[in-house]
C-alpha cells in the first residue's frame, strides 16, 4: 500500500509539471505536445508508455520521447526511459511529475490558429503586385491613411494614379459631411457615418500668414457651400474669395475673381466634368457665372432667357442639388423648382406648390431622385417629413416621417433645422432649440433614422454642451481628389 501511494504521488507530481510546461509553451508560441488521439504506436517501435501502477507498458498514457543524442552522451539513468523493441526497463528512482491532458477541441483550435497564421503569411507573400491596389482600394478611409504613413513604398502605391482609378471603381456606402459649428465658425468638423466618428480637418487657407487677424475680425470666415468629386467649395462672408479644397489631404486652390462681383446672397453648386469640375453661382437678379477647372476661369455661356421670372426669389436656406449635369434650385413666390442643364445651357422653371407649411425645408438628392425635407410644427408638436418629387405629375409625394419616439423629444420646443442632403442619399439633420440639440441622419434608401453622436470637436473640456451645426455639405471622401 505504501508503494502504491508513493507511485500515485509521483504520478500526480509528474502531471503537474507537464501541465506547467504546457502552459509555458502555449504562452510563448511553442508547438503543442502530442495528444493521445494523435499518437500511433505502430509508426515508431521505439515509442511506448509506462503504467506506474502495473509496472508494464500500456496504451492508456501519453508517450514521452528522449533525444537519442543526449541519451548516448548520458552515462547515468535518465529520469524517463525510451524502450526498444517492447523491452521493459526499470524506472529506478525517478522524480515523476504531472502530465496535463488537453482535450481534442482545444488542441485542434490551437493547431488551426498556428496553421492559419502561417498560411496567412504565405498567402500575402504570394499576392501578385497588380492586386495590391484593388485590395487597398476597398479599405476604409482611416485605414488608407494609416497605410499611407507606414513606408515610402506604400505611400507611393496610395498616391499613384492607378490606385485612384481603382478607388473610384469601388462603390462607396455613405458620403461624409463637412460641417461648421456655431461655437467655432473658423474651423470645421467632418463626420464619418460609417464609423460614426467626428474628425478635425486641417484647412491650409484658414491658417495662412495674415489670415488669422481676418479670422478674429470675422472677415476671413469661410463656409462650405457645395461639393463634387471629393472636393468642397468654400465661400467667404465678403463673397470675394472662393476656394476648393480636399478636406482629407488639405489640397486646395483659390479660384480667380469672378467677372461680375456679387454682394448679395447667391446659390452655389458644384458638379464633376470630364476634364475636372465646374462651379456655378446664381443670384436672385438672374446673373450667374460658371467656373471651369480645366481652363481656370469664369464665364457666362448664355443669359437667363426672358421666360424665366426675374427676380428669382431663391430660397437660400436650401442648397442646390445636382443629378448628373442638371442643377436644381428651390425658389419661392411662387413656390417651385428652377433647373439648369449644365451641358446645354438650358433653363426651365416649374411651379410646384409646397405640400405643407414648413418652418424650415431643403432639397436633397438620393439615387437620382429629388427629395424635400421639411420641419413641421403644429401647436407644440414638431416632426420632420420627407417628400419625393414625382416626375410625371410634378407634385410632392410624402414618403416618410420621423418616428414618434424621436418627435416626443422635441415636444414643446421651438425648433430650427439645418439640413445637408445634397449628395449620396444620406441626409444630415441638426435640430436645435433653447433646450434641445440633436443630430440625426436619415438614410433615404433604407428609410432609417439614426442618431448621430454629439460633436465635441474644438470644444474645451470644461464645456458641457455639445456644438450645434450651423451649416455644411455632404461630400464623397476621395484621397486622390486634387483641387
Amino acid at each position: 500500500m505504501a508503494e502504491e501511494e508513493v507511485e500515485e504521488a509521483a504520478a500526480a507530481a509528474l502531471r503537474r509539471l507537464v501541465g506547467q510546461i504546457q502552459e509555458l509553451c502555449d504562452l510563448y508560441g511553442s508547438p503543442p505536445f502530442f495528444s493521445l488521439h494523435q499518437f500511433q504506436p505502430t509508426i515508431d517501435p521505439r515509442w511506448c508508455s509506462y503504467d506506474f501502477k502495473s509496472n508494464a507498458s500500456t496504451k492508456n498514457h501519453l508517450p514521452l520521447q528522449i533525444d537519442s543524442e543526449s541519451e548516448s552522451k548520458s552515462n547515468s539513468k535518465s529520469s524517463i526511459f525510451m524502450l526498444e523493441g517492447g523491452e521493459e526497463e526499470d524506472i529506478g528512482k525517478t522524480t515523476i511529475c504531472k502530465r496535463f491532458r488537453r482535450n481534442k477541441e482545444s488542441e485542434s483550435i490551437f493547431q488551426m490558429v498556428i496553421q492559419s497564421k502561417s498560411m496567412e503569411a504565405e498567402i500575402w507573400k504570394k499576392l501578385p503586385e497588380d492586386l495590391f491596389e484593388p485590395v487597398l482600394a476597398r479599405l476604409s478611409i482611416p485605414a488608407i491613411f494609416r497605410f499611407h504613413s507606414v513606408c515610402s513604398q506604400w505611400r507611393g502605391i496610395l498616391t499613384s494614379k492607378t490606385f485612384h482609378e481603382q478607388f473610384l471603381r469601388v462603390p462607396k456606402s455613405y458620403p461624409w459631411f463637412y460641417t461648421v459649428t456655431h461655437e467655432d465658425p473658423t474651423h470645421g468638423a467632418m463626420y464619418d457615418p460609417s464609423a460614426q466618428k467626428w474628425h478635425r480637418p486641417t484647412i491650409p487657407f484658414l491658417t495662412k500668414n495674415g489670415n488669422q487677424n481676418k479670422m478674429k475680425s470675422g472677415t476671413g470666415i469661410v463656409f462650405p457651400v457645395a461639393s463634387a468629386g471629393g472636393l468642397v467649395c468654400f465661400l467667404d462672408l465678403s463673397h470675394t474669395h472662393i476656394y476648393t479644397c480636399n478636406p482629407l489631404t488639405s489640397s486646395y486652390r483659390e479660384l480667380p475673381p469672378t467677372n461680375v462681383p456679387f454682394w448679395s446672397r447667391v446659390s452655389v453648386v458644384m458638379v464633376n466634368s470630364s476634364t475636372g469640375y465646374k462651379i456655378m453661382w446664381l443670384g436672385c437678379s438672374g446673373k450667374y457665372e460658371i467656373y471651369d477647372s480645366s481652363m481656370n476661369k469664369w464665364s457666362c455661356p448664355v443669359p437667363v432667357p426672358p421666360s424665366i421670372t426675374v427676380p428669382l426669389s431663391l430660397y437660400f436656406r436650401s442648397k442646390a442639388v445636382s443629378v448628373g449635369t442638371t442643377l436644381y434650385f428651390m425658389r419661392g413666390q411662387p413656390d417651385g423648382i428652377l433647373t439648369f442643364e449644365m451641358s446645354t445651357g438650358t433653363w426651365k422653371q416649374y411651379a410646384i406648390p409646397l405640400p405643407m407649411t414648413f418652418t424650415d425645408c431643403t432639397l436633397a438628392e438620393s439615387q437620382g431622385r429629388i427629395l424635400l425635407v421639411g420641419l413641421l410644427t403644429k401647436n407644440c408638436a414638431n416632426c420632420v417629413g420627407v417628400w419625393e418629387l414625382q416626375r410625371m405629375t410634378l407634385l410632392w409625394k410624402e414618403v416618410d416621417r420621423m418616428p414618434s419616439e424621436l418627435c416626443l423629444e422635441f415636444y414643446g420646443n421651438s425648433l430650427r433645422m439645418s439640413c445637408m442632403g445634397n449628395h449620396g442619399g444620406l441626409v444630415f439633420l441638426s435640430l436645435r432649440s433653447r433646450l434641445v440639440n440633436r443630430l440625426l441622419c436619415y438614410d433615404a434608401v433604407m428609410r432609417e433614422w439614426r442618431k448621430v453622436p454629439e460633436c465635441v470637436i474644438g470644444l474645451s473640456s470644461q464645456t458641457d454642451k455639445a456644438s450645434w451645426i450651423s451649416c455644411g455639405t455632404a461630400f464623397d471622401p476621395f484621397p486622390g481628389a486634387m483641387a
